[in-house]
Formats: C-alpha cells, sequence, structure tokens
C-alpha cells in the first residue's frame, strides 16, 4: 500500500470491533509514514514531534493535527509550544493502534509537505 492510498482512506468507527493491528502490520504500516513517526514499545500509540525556529509554526502545526482529527472523527493528543508540536494517535478503545491512527498520520504528513 503506498502512502497515497493510505491517505485517500477514511477513517472507521473504532467501537471495539476493529481488530488492532499486529506487530507486522505496525512495521508494514509505519514505513508508509515520514521516519520521524514512531510507535510505542507496546504498540498502544503513534507520536511525531515536528520542531519549528517560532511560535507560530507549532500552533499552525497544532491546528492542522486538529483539523486532521476532526475531519476524520479520530482525534490525536497534541502538544505544542514555542518551536515544538507533538502529534499523538492512539486507539483508546481497543487499547493498541488501528489502521486509523495511520490514516490521520498519513493524512498530516501529506498536509505538512
Amino acid at each position: 500500500m503506498m502512502v497515497e492510498e493510505l491517505a485517500s482512506k477514511s477513517c472507521a468507527a473504532c467501537e471495539g470491533w476493529v481488530p488492532p493491528l499486529s506487530d507486522a502490520d505496525l512495521a508494514a504500516l509505519k514505513s508508509k509514514l515520514h521516519p520521524d513517526w514512531t510507535i510505542a514499545e507496546d504498540g498502544n500509540s503513534l507520536q511525531r514531534k515536528l520542531v519549528f525556529k517560532a511560535y507560530a509554526k507549532a500552533v499552525y502545526a497544532a491546528n492542522l493535527a486538529a483539523f486532521v482529527s476532526d475531519k476524520e472523527g479520530h482525534h490525536a493528543d497534541v502538544r505544542f509550544g514555542w518551536g515544538y508540536c507533538e502529534i499523538i494517535y492512539t486507539s483508546h478503545e481497543l487499547g493498541r493502534l488501528s489502521e486509523n491512527d495511520f490514516i490521520c498520520a498519513a493524512k498530516l504528513d501529506a498536509m505538512l509537505v
């Protein structure tokens, strides 16, 4: 699956029936994202830290992450301050990452180009 294909998908409702991803699935999907994305050792979250030389771009990145999350109905945790923005995706209902996390990350990657 190419990153463009991942970014063109939409998130499915996560109501406990969507299966969490295996370690092999996590690795395969992560390889389609920007290399700065990291997966927690327990497979519970997908995180990227963006670094900037000022405050405004960090705010813009946070707003972009909020926009993508709201549009997809799959909400990231976003932290930002002077010179940085951290985006963390997780599928709380599943206790592990789902494809939705990677879809949102791919959509954000496409917007940050």
